[in-house]
């Protein structure tokens, strides 16, 4: 029997409202996620993958901009039910990000070690050596002299660094649930690998779970437990790692694991997905 999920979520859905027009974003969007787990959130730019990960802990607009419709239970409390006292604890603390561009996410007039201190100062009050804590958690991500990059600003650092930075200030506070939104993107592809070890690492010393959103299931086949492909606001398929990557149904997932580039394999040129469905 398996355990209990941590994070369940039922028909979430999220729709924006501008100058009297309505936009949905995602629509009846469920899933499970158990501690130790890492789920696969996969999918094209505008298909729901973002918004419905920003809405679990309400980063995004309120009313009437924005509706988020659907139950969140983490640890049997509905995190849409929360008012914002509540809510302000669980982000950061319980449920913590790490955004696709370090660069914008990072405030550049602050030091790293300001910058992580202010995370551990909100969620951990219990903490009485403030740069003790930053120092050990720009360590655990393998950031070599840590109290050098402590005492840097974002611009001193390179993609990579400041990605791990931003890793450690999401740790700092030990949350169960990391969601790493395309935490790869803007980096070279020796650095990605860098990044996607680091996080498989700490998941396995931490028994943290995982929300890994990503456009690409180049990384998705050794590192997710589950995926979950969303289209157009809604999801298309789900299911273990292995059997979506080895057994896809729906076209537009097997659409986008024809997209991963295989040695040997050689075309005159780049097959859009549109052809890839078309051909399905």
């Amino acid at each position: 029997m398996s355990a209990a999920p941590l994070l369940k979520v039922q028909d979430l859905g999220v729709t924006f409202r501008s100058s009297g027009k309505e936009t949905m974003a995602s629509a009846n969007v469920s899933f499970e996620l158990r501690q130790g787990e890492v789920l696969a959130v996969v999918g094209e730019s505008g298909s729901g993958k973002s918004v419905s990960a920003l809405a679990l802990t309400r980063l995004l607009p309120g009313e009437p901009t924005c509706t988020i419709t659907g139950k969140a239970w983490l640890d049997g409390r509905d995190l849409l039910d929360l008012d914002e006292t509540e809510i302000s604890k669980v982000r950061g603390k319980e449920i913590a990000y790490v955004f696709q561009d370090p660069g914008t996410s990072l405030n550049p007039v602050y030091t790293i070690g300001f910058q992580i201190g202010e995370a551990v100062r909100i969620h951990n009050h219990h903490v009485t050596n403030v740069e003790a804590a930053v120092i050990k958690a720009l360590e655990e991500v393998h950031i070599n002299d840590p109290r050098k990059v402590a005492n840097q600003y974002p611009h001193e650092l390179s993609g990579g660094m400041q990605q791990r930075a931003m890793i450690a200030m999401a740790l700092a506070c030990n949350p169960r649930i990391l969601i790493a939104d395309e935490p790869t993107t803007a980096l070279d592809v020796t650095i990605q690998k860098e990044i996607m070890d680091l996080l498989g690492r700490l998941r396995k010393e931490r028994g943290m779970s995982i929300l890994l959103i990503t456009h690409n299931f180049g990384i998705v086949a050794n590192f997710a437990d589950h995926v979950q492909v969303m289209r157009h606001g809604r999801v298309v398929e789900s299911g273990t790692a292995e059997h979506v990557m080895n057994h896809p149904t729906d076209p537009y997932t097997k659409g986008l694991i024809a997209c991963i580039p295989r040695l040997g394999q050689r075309r005159r040129r780049l097959t859009t997905l549109n052809e890839e469905l078309s051909q399905s």
